[in-house]
């Protein structure tokens, strides 16, 4: 039988640089885990992506005990290093502030393709692009993907 679960917890943590600062030890303080062996566990786990954006989802069981699962980047912050950018523009559909190549983007979603509602590369370079268009970053040659 399946142990209760008391809550879920999704954060985005520096892969291999968790800390028990905020915003981690008061999110997981709160549910009584043990902090020091979440970050211990979560660093161990991304100490090859050091400074990349993870998302992580952990579950907290009525024992206090808890699993966590990481996921990919998300794309925006994929995005911002591949255009070489700090941050997205701020008036998006007025002002661009940067181009990535389709290669780039092509890239980025076979990375995330797990964690996309689709299993073809085609939509999924789509999908990226249209974060990227939110984000005011052009993508150069999109046209070459075919569109349905």
């Amino acid at each position: 039988m399946p142990k209760p679960v008391k809550a879920v917890i999704k954060l985005q943590i520096p892969g291999g640089q968790c800390t028990p600062a905020p915003p981690v030890g008061p999110a997981l303080g709160q549910h009584g885990i043990n902090i020091g062996e979440f970050v211990r566990q979560f660093n161990d786990k991304t100490k090859n992506e050091m400074g990349v954006l993870l998302p992580v989802t952990i579950t907290v069981y009525i024992d206090n005990k808890f699993t966590f699962i990481i996921k990919s980047p998300p794309a925006s912050f994929l995005l911002k290093e591949a255009a070489g950018l700090a941050k997205g523009s701020g008036e998006t559909g007025k002002e661009n502030v940067g181009k990535v190549s389709i290669e780039a983007v092509r890239k980025i979603a076979e990375r995330k393709l797990i964690d996309l509602n689709t299993n073809d590369i085609d939509a999924a370079c789509r999908i990226i692009a249209g974060t990227a268009r939110s984000m005011g970053i052009e993508v150069e040659g999109m046209q070459d993907v075919p569109q349905k």
